[in-house]
């Protein structure tokens, strides 16, 4: 079965994995001295949408996410109670999550080929909607034994120039992983992250077109 997520392993010890950790921007020292290298995980942005998503003439640009400190790192977090965080030992996104959901959502409206224009705000992309994100829970939740991901957030739309926010939504999904490994947990990040980038690529795009139509 074709990996659904992309690992890599650290080089020859630990110290290169964490030297490749800084390079990547993460600040948090997630191992030292002695130990396993780190191994690194990227999900994959969505690739298949709705065949009736309408073809979209405006563009948009996509602020980067807003998260908890807790969540704003390159460590997988895990909800051992409501109380307490945990993180994996050895294990890491290969950028902090804010950052990670920001280029996998560009590159999610990208792959629907229906968008004239949609990135980072720059000055060369006159932007006619800002989507305004806020991560709420990207985290393992349950058992050790049935751990599942869960991913929430939270997504304004935003008219340009006015800076009015025009709607907004939730994706909120859990997937159960199919077992207790790392692997089995980042597939089911995956899996879940997917539904999450689709339902708000295709909010937006339905959303930013119902409003230009009654203006």
């Amino acid at each position: 079965m074709k990996r659904a997520f992309s690992a890599a392993r650290g080089g020859t010890g630990p110290v290169l994995a964490l030297a490749a950790l800084l390079l990547l921007g993460g600040c948090a020292i997630l191992s030292a001295g002695e130990g396993p290298p780190v191994r690194l995980f990227t999900p994959h942005p969505k690739t298949s949408f709705d065949p009736d998503l309408p073809k979209v003439e405006w563009q948009l640009a996509i602020d980067p996410p807003i998260a908890p400190a807790s969540l704003d790192t390159v460590r997988i977090a895990v909800q051992k109670s409501p109380l307490e965080l945990d993180y994996y030992a050895n294990a890491a996104w290969a950028d902090r999550v804010p950052s990670m959901v920001q280029t996998l959502l560009i590159s999610s409206f990208e792959n629907t080929g229906k968008i004239v224009g949609v990135g980072r705000m720059s000055s060369t992309l006159r932007a006619d909607f800002t989507l305004r994100t806020e991560i709420r829970d990207f985290e393992v939740q349950g058992e050790a034994a049935q751990p599942s991901a869960r991913v929430r957030i939270v997504s304004k739309l935003i008219r340009m120039p006015e800076r009015e926010i025009v709607a907004d939504d939730t994706c909120d999904y859990n997937q159960p992983a199919p077992g207790g490994t790392l692997d089995a947990i980042v597939e089911a990040y995956n899996d879940v992250l997917g539904r999450c980038m689709r339902r708000i690529v295709e909010w937006t795009m339905r959303t930013g077109n119902r409003v230009k139509r009654v203006r």
